[in-house]
């Protein structure tokens, strides 16, 4: 058999050897490039609303809407909170909520009434009776002795505004009345007003 000097020898590794650079080449490209992919994909910033900047180079901040919220609830197609625009009428924000039903009663409300911000609008149904304000101090139709108020305790018979004024100061000094006798302790409260209050106020 012919013997293959080293010359010849290392004329025929090359082949082996650049293919083998090849494909170490390839590879290592494409790990590259999903490297890439995945850090470009990692740092993109997420989703956020349309914001507008003060044109001077200062922090972005987004803009608010124009307009005012109103929440109607009663006898409409579709009860919800609304955004109106800032001149906006109750007729508007029941066309909001789709219309009233033909159970509303529309007497009851001012269909031309300004709206405002954040208010809260019930059209109520025929018949239905209308809610009764509560009364800062009064529970069950009695005055409270304890939470009533100058305006509320001068509802009472005879009390005028400087007996009310003694009422609310002898509760201040005292820690509050204990029972309804409590108020013969008040100056200017005898017994025969006592017994006009008795039945119209409580502790």
């Amino acid at each position: 058999m012919p013997a293959v000097d080293d010359e010849e020898r290392d004329q025929s590794a090359p082949p082996r050897l650049r293919l083998g650079v090849g494909a170490a080449v390839t590879l290592g490209l494409v790990v590259l490039s999903a490297a890439v992919g995945w850090g470009i994909l990692r740092g993109q910033a997420a989703p956020s609303e349309t914001v507008s900047l003060d044109g001077h180079g200062g922090e972005a901040s987004v803009s608010a809407p124009a307009g005012i919220y109103v929440h109607v609830l009663g006898e409409v197609q579709t009860p919800g909170l609304y955004l109106l625009a800032p001149d906006a009428r109750l007729v508007d924000a029941l066309a909001a909520a789709g219309g009233s039903l033909k159970t509303a009663d529309l007497r009851a409300v001012n269909l031309a009434r300004p709206l405002t911000d954040g208010e809260q609008i019930v059209v109520p149904a025929e018949g239905a009776l209308p809610e009764i304000a509560e009364t800062p101090g009064v529970v069950d139709g009695k005055v409270d002795l304890n939470t009533a108020d100058i305006a509320t305790l001068e509802t009472l018979p005879r009390i005028g505004p400087a007996l009310a004024q003694r009422i609310i100061d002898w509760r201040e000094q005292n820690g509050g009345f204990r029972s309804v006798d409590d108020l013969l302790a008040v100056p200017g409260i005898g017994e025969k007003l006592m017994e006009g209050l008795r039945e119209q106020v409580r502790v």
